[in-house]
């Protein structure tokens, strides 16, 4: 009696374990074209509090990278700069975003003289109803995002180039039909 006890009970842990790592695994977000984007507040290393509410009816492109200061996150912030004239060439609004803290985002865009903000999201919320940040990724993975005036996703690019980063945008805006700037 006491085997079989210890047996039953040992195997209901292991379903409890299973089911929690499951339920975890569940909590992580992977966001698709046709989702409503989450909804966000967030302070701009241009001095702004800049929401998702507060740009509907334009598009937005929200680029996301894993920490600011390091070497392929300067390259991609480094091309959304000297090739923005092809993102400003459409309609959109955008920005570069991280889990940084605001001070530390901000003297890495005056490092780099960026002419666009950067988001920062500290607390992680953001980061986590956008999938960038997960259990076992404490840093944003390096993903871009292309919210339609809607608030719905138009787009997710889960392979940047941060040299082609500007461009990439550019590109994808176009094949988005996005209109351009009169």
């Amino acid at each position: 009696m006491r085997k079989v006890t210890l047996a039953v009970a040992v195997t209901g842990a292991l379903a409890i374990a299973a089911a929690a790592v499951h339920t975890e695994e569940a909590t992580d977000v992977m966001l698709k074209a046709g989702d409503a984007a989450p909804a966000f507040s967030l302070p701009g290393t241009d001095g702004k509090t800049h929401s998702l509410a507060g740009l509907k009816g334009k598009p937005i492109v929200i680029a996301w990278f894993p920490k600011a200061f390091t070497t392929g996150c300067t390259i991609e912030c480094k091309s959304m700069r000297e090739a923005g004239d092809r993102i400003r060439q459409y309609d959109v609004t955008y920005f570069a975003a991280s889990v940084d803290d605001l001070e530390t985002n901000r003297k890495f865009a005056e490092s780099l003289e960026l002419d666009f903000p950067i988001l920062s999201d500290p607390g992680k919320d953001v980061a986590k109803a956008y999938g960038v940040v997960t259990p076992e990724r404490q840093v944003a993975h390096r993903w871009t995002f292309y919210i339609g005036p809607d608030g719905r996703v138009l787009a997710v690019d889960r392979e940047v180039k941060p040299a082609t980063a500007a461009e990439d945008i550019a590109a994808k805006l176009e094949s988005l039909g996005v209109k351009k700037r009169s």
